[in-house]
């Protein structure tokens, strides 16, 4: 089990970290699931930029979990990646 992991568990048996931690846990599977995407189609963050229409910048700052993306710029992103952004509640 690596450092981080058994820091994450033993931060996780306080309850007001747990509960912070889910609240935050839909955003930060976005940014994980929008940093594989590019990186399974080996595209740069400048690529990405090119085919979006978005700032490098911006989606620095998206993938460093400093912005909140819309559903519209998120959208942006899937198709560039020549994919469809999906949504679910589960």
């Amino acid at each position: 089990m690596s450092d981080l992991k058994k820091y994450l568990d033993k931060q996780l048996a306080d309850p007001a970290f747990a509960e912070e931690y889910e609240k935050q846990r839909p955003e930060y599977e976005a940014i994980r699931a929008m940093i594989a995407a590019r990186l399974d189609s080996n595209m740069t963050q400048k690529e990405l930029a090119e085919k979006t229409g978005i700032r490098q910048s911006n989606l620095s700052r998206i993938e460093n979990g400093t912005c909140s993306p819309t559903v519209e710029t998120l959208s942006r992103i899937a198709a560039g990646l020549g994919k469809q952004l999906k949504i679910e509640f589960y």
